[in-house]
């Protein structure tokens, strides 16, 4: 039988996992859940906790629901989220990750700080992003969003500048971002590597792992952000890699009978039963 052996850093981490285990106690309870959004970009893991009766609604239907309780995922929420929370009159367990958390309370202190001095707050994120939005929200959505360096001229390079990134981005796009704001700003300019050390850490972690095997099976949501990173780093070091969303992508080409191993890894936002899972299928093949 060939050998599978699955990536022991990845699958969920820290804040993913808090909303997950979160999600379960409610549901264990008896309590009906609504979850604000998909709980984790991982449509196999969304799919298993609607099964088990929790719901994704939109902060628009809030208003609508007459019991239960609200779940904030992870990725976090605007102010404008708690506040229809509150006005419903609903119940509300806030299992944004710390990291994000505390990143909300640095954004939301140096607009107020920025808007004194004629300042502008600068987000590099994916615009539309969960996460993005609710740090947008601590601004009075009044922060400019880029998703690389390429959009640097959205800044208003007289004025003051103060940046931040989303947790999961690239720390060396960052720092090109923040090459360019010095070399073309005449004024302040501030920034802030808000990446989470957890999530930037798995890519190091990652390719010394897929370097180990002769094929690499990765496992990730296709709305995960985190999962396309992880992948890339992957594919740079092996090109046998390959992305699935469960074990029924898998194709047996992949492998010839002269591969006797292989590997399987995730995203941050992979269930480990889901990896396990996809480990099997490959385990059966040939």
């Amino acid at each position: 039988m060939r050998i599978v052996e699955i990536d022991k850093y990845s699958g969920f981490c820290f804040g993913v996992k808090k909303a997950i285990e979160s999600a379960s106690d409610l549901l264990d309870s008896g309590k009906e859940v609504f979850c604000v959004g998909d709980i984790v970009h991982n449509e196999a893991e969304s799919k298993r906790l609607n099964q088990l009766g929790m719901s994704i609604i939109t902060i628009e239907q809030v208003k609508d629901i007459k019991g239960g309780t609200v779940l904030f995922r992870a990725h976090g929420e605007p102010p404008q989220s708690y506040a229809s929370v509150e006005k419903a009159g609903i119940s509300l367990k806030d299992a944004t990750c710390p990291v994000v958390l505390k990143l909300h309370q640095r954004i939301k202190k140096a607009y107020a700080a920025q808007k004194e001095q004629g300042g502008q707050i600068v987000i590099y994120g994916k615009r539309g992003h969960a996460e993005v939005t609710g740090l947008a929200g601590q601004t009075n959505n009044e922060a400019i969003i880029i998703e690389d360096e390429s959009e640097i001229d959205a800044v208003d390079f007289t004025r003051p500048v103060e940046l931040f990134a989303q947790t999961t981005k690239s720390p060396e796009v960052l720092r090109k971002i923040v090459d360019l704001l010095q070399q073309k700003c005449q004024a302040e300019v501030k920034w802030h590597n808000t990446t989470c050390k957890q999530v930037t850490g798995r890519v190091p972690r990652i390719q010394a792992f897929a370097k180990s095997y002769p094929v690499i099976v990765f496992v990730g949501g296709q709305k995960s952000s985190n999962a396309k990173v992880l992948f890339k780093a992957c594919e740079e070091v092996n090109p046998n890699s390959y992305f699935v969303s469960g074990p029924d992508e898998v194709k047996e080409e992949w492998f010839t009978t002269a591969i006797d191993k292989a590997g399987v890894c995730g995203a941050t936002s992979t269930p480990q039963w889901l990896m396990e899972d996809v480990a099997e299928k490959i385990r059966t093949i040939g």
